[in-house]
C-alpha cells in the first residue's frame, strides 16, 4: 500500500498505520481541548466528541492497551486483542459509540506493599480501549487544573520526581519546614461519589457512568453493584481521582504548608510537630 501521508487515515490494516503521524495529531487534538477549555469552554465537549470519533485516538487507544503491562491479561469475556487483525478491527468497533455499555470489571485482589490487599479491577480489552480514549480527551484538561506538586499518573511527571521535590523542601534554608506528616485517603478509590464525579468530570456523562457502575465478577462468579468508587485498573481511573483531590494543595497552601501528593498518598510540611498535628491535620 502506498503509504500517502494525505491519506494514512484510511490504512487498510494495522501494519498500514502510521504511527508518527497519529501520534502528532492526537496531540494536536489534545492541545486544542487545553486551549478551548482555557478561552472557550462550550467548545470543549465538541472537541473531546471529535477527539474520541478519529482515527488517531482511536488507534492510539488500541495500541496502548494492548502494548502496555496489561496487555496479556483479559477482562471477564477472555477476550485478547493479539494479530493485527484484532486490533484493525477493534479500532473500527470505537468509531460509534453511542450505544456503548460496559460490562462488569473482573475482580481481583493484589497484595499491598503495606501488607494486606487491595481490590483490581480489570476491564475486558474493549471497556479499557473506551476508557483509553476518554483519558487521553481528558488529560488536556486535568493537566490544566492539575495541582502544581501532585506527580502521580501525570504525562511526564514520576515518583522520582516527587522524591526531588520533598528533598529540595527539607534542604530549604530560607523557610526550612523540616517535620513531615505522611498521610493517604483511606480506600478512597473504592468510596469516591460517584454523583460528585459525574457532576464535576468534564467528558461525556453518559459513558462515565457507564465506567463507574459496571459492576464487578469476583472469582467466585458473584456479581457486585458499584455504587460507589472507581476501580483501579482501569485506564481513566487516575486521571479522574486526580482531578477529584486537585485542590487539596491549594488549601493546605492557604494555611501555610506545603504539600506533595502521588495519587491518594501525600505529605505535608510543616515548622513544628504541634502544627502538624494540629492544623494541618484538621
Amino acid at each position: 500500500m502506498n503509504k500517502d501521508l494525505t491519506s494514512w487515515r484510511k490504512a487498510l490494516s494495522y501494519e498500514d498505520i502510521l504511527w508518527g503521524h497519529a501520534f502528532r495529531e492526537v496531540l494536536e487534538l489534545q492541545r486544542r481541548i487545553a486551549v478551548a477549555f482555557k478561552s472557550n469552554v462550550e467548545e470543549v465537549k465538541p472537541l473531546q466528541e471529535q477527539f474520541v470519533r478519529s482515527f488517531a485516538a482511536r488507534a492510539v487507544a488500541v495500541r496502548r492497551v494492548t502494548e502496555n503491562s496489561g496487555g496479556k491479561t483479559p477482562g471477564v469475556d477472555g477476550v485478547l486483542w493479539k494479530t493485527n487483525e484484532d486490533k484493525m478491527e477493534a479500532i473500527k468497533s470505537l468509531k460509534d459509540l453511542s450505544a456503548y455499555k460496559a460490562v462488569p470489571v473482573r475482580r481481583v485482589m493484589i497484595p499491598k506493599r503495606q501488607g494486606g490487599e487491595r481490590p483490581l479491577g480489570i476491564p475486558t480489552m474493549k471497556d479499557r480501549a473506551v476508557q483509553a480514549l476518554w483519558m487521553m480527551a481528558l488529560v488536556p484538561i486535568s493537566e490544566c487544573k492539575a495541582d502544581e506538586r501532585s506527580y502521580g499518573f501525570r504525562p511526564g511527571l514520576s515518583a522520582r520526581d516527587a522524591m526531588t521535590y520533598v528533598r529540595t523542601v527539607l534542604a530549604g534554608y530560607r523557610n526550612p519546614r523540616t517535620w513531615i506528616l505522611e498521610a493517604d485517603i483511606e480506600k478512597f478509590f473504592d468510596r469516591i461519589d460517584h454523583n460528585w464525579l459525574i457532576n464535576n468530570t468534564p467528558m461525556n456523562a453518559r459513558i462515565l457512568d457507564q465506567f463507574l457502575k459496571a459492576g464487578a465478577l469476583l472469582p467466585n462468579k458473584e456479581l457486585l453493584d458499584t455504587p460507589m468508587g472507581t476501580p483501579q485498573g482501569g485506564p481513566i481511573s487516575p486521571v479522574i481521582a486526580n482531578m477529584a483531590l486537585d485542590g487539596l494543595e491549594n488549601l493546605l497552601k492557604e494555611a501555610g504548608f506545603y504539600m506533595c501528593r502521588y495519587a491518594d498518598d501525600f505529605v505535608v510540611f510543616g515548622r513544628t510537630k504541634e502544627e502538624l498535628e494540629g492544623r494541618a491535620r484538621n
